[in-house]
């Protein structure tokens, strides 16, 4: 007969942590039951999956990341005209760690507008904006539009030569607006320079956040796809970009100093997304109709879409004009901001040099809008006349497998060897000489680090066998 030994104490506090533990899952579980997020259901793929259904996951990974970071930055900042670009440098060159934190927050922004971009031309294109109701595909739209808002008063809040300049031009449009320009312009940007760092302060951390919130509580689908491989490529990628393009101050502004240049260093253009606005309106043409009417006019043209495409057929394959027009839209982005970044060096002023060619530039759109929306159109009804429209059906095809288990082993162990040799990079990237060289090497190496993570998770997930 086996005698039972009492527990020791150390076993009594291990039961009693377990079932503290056990406790609180429960009640998480009963409280969570009662509210929405448990409508969502979340998918973790076991093998690669293409990561273009669920670009409006990683888009709002880089909105929890913009959240996080900002709410970091909010802590040194200092929304005034004398100390907002001082409370900025101070981030950059005197807070611990705030040179990365800013440099994530920059990035992820970028980040966050170009994965949208794709997101919306993916649904466009593949046609799923057809399997649910038009509301989402409308609330994706205006979430792509006020994100691009958000972006703005984001680094128009620094108070640099840059921000000026898009407040200038901003402070303009609204002011050509018919009727309403005078109201908008006390309305948002308030009587003076004061009152506009204030709001656009406000805007940026609190009302347009909180209006995105709720598009997306609108605009999520109820089955969600979460894959660590793809969110951490989209991390590691930001803090690689970050190390190599580290985001700059800018000039300080000062009343003395033409918002069109800076200190004879170069021009002042606003980002990436906004060179096409900044295009039509270096043409001079009237504002309103340059800078007011036009993006309305593309903005609502996306809007009508599921209005308007009613057919039931969801392949770009099989909806040539529809994907002539998208492939047209795609050519007038591309080429207006190409155009919002030409400089014309040969001009002896700033306003002779930043001056474009309405002629020149409506008539190269004209002619791209007409090249690529016929040759598409006349591409896929050609494929349709030979039947490559139709897709065959049959057995599914089975994955390749092109690596045995050793190779993917020898791959793996390869991995961790480069990875063990970047984390030593990084931590050799924090001495002093290394910084002279490569100020950002630190964030450079994280990102590879993070890239490496992802790849080898990848390899490790392809190397199990499905159960």
């Amino acid at each position: 007969m086996s005698q039972t030994t009492a527990p020791t104490q150390q076993e009594k506090q291990r039961i009693g942590v377990r079932y503290l533990i056990k406790k609180l899952y429960d009640w998480i579980v009963a409280g969570l039951d009662r509210t929405g997020w448990v409508s969502y259901k979340f998918t973790f793929p076991k093998r690669f999956v293409s990561p273009l259904p669920f670009l409006g996951f990683l888009t709002f990974i880089c909105f929890l990341i913009l959240g996080i970071t900002g709410a970091l930055l909010m802590l040194f900042y200092t929304p005034s005209l004398t100390s907002s670009w001082q409370s900025v440098a101070a981030i950059n060159n005197t807070i611990p760690y705030g040179e990365i934190i800013r440099n994530i927050h920059y990035h992820a922004s970028n980040a966050m507008i170009f994965l949208a971009l794709l997101h919306m031309y993916y649904n466009y294109f593949s046609g799923r904006f057809k399997i649910r109701n038009e509301i989402i595909w409308v609330t994706g739209i205006i979430f792509g539009t006020i994100t691009v808002l958000e972006a703005f008063t984001g680094y128009d809040i620094i108070v640099n030569t840059r921000a000026v300049l898009a407040v200038s031009i901003g402070v303009s449009l609204n002011y050509s607006a018919p009727s309403i320009g005078p109201q908008l312009v006390h309305t948002i940007f308030g009587y003076g320079f004061p009152d506009f760092i204030l709001r656009f302060y406000a805007l940026h951390i609190f009302i347009l956040p909180i209006v995105m919130v709720i598009l997306t509580l609108v605009h999520f689908p109820r089955y969600l796809t979460f894959d660590l491989p793809f969110v951490s490529a989209v991390f590691g990628a930001i803090l690689l970009v970050g190390g190599m393009y580290p985001v700059s101050l800018g000039v300080p502004y000062v009343a003395t100093t033409n918002p069109l240049t800076f200190s004879n260093v170069g021009y002042t253009l606003p980002e990436w997304y906004l060179t096409s606005l900044y295009a039509f309106l270096r043409t001079f043409m009237p504002k309103f109709i340059a800078g007011i009417l036009l993006p309305t006019l593309f903005i609502l043209m996306f809007l009508v879409i599921p209005f308007v495409d009613k057919s039931k057929k969801f392949s770009w394959k099989d909806r040539p004009f529809f994907t002539a027009l998208g492939i047209a839209s795609i050519a007038q982005i591309l080429l207006t901001t190409y155009w919002g970044f030409y400089i014309n060096e040969n001009a002896l002023t700033p306003t002779q040099a930043l001056f474009i060619d309405p002629v020149q530039l409506f008539g190269a759109m004209i002619l791209a809008a007409a090249l690529s929306y016929v040759g598409t159109y006349a591409l896929l009804r050609r494929m349709a006349s030979k039947g490559g429209g139709k897709v065959a059906r049959g057995k599914r095809p089975q994955p390749v497998t092109f690596l045995t288990s050793k190779w993917i082993t020898g791959v793996l162990v390869a991995m961790v060897v480069v990875q063990v040799l970047v984390a030593a990079a990084a931590i050799y990237a924090s001495g002093v000489f290394s910084r002279y060289y490569f100020p950002n090497l630190e964030m450079f190496d994280l990102g590879a680090v993070v890239l490496i993570f992802a790849a080898m998770y990848h390899i490790y997930r392809y190397s199990r066998p499905l159960t």
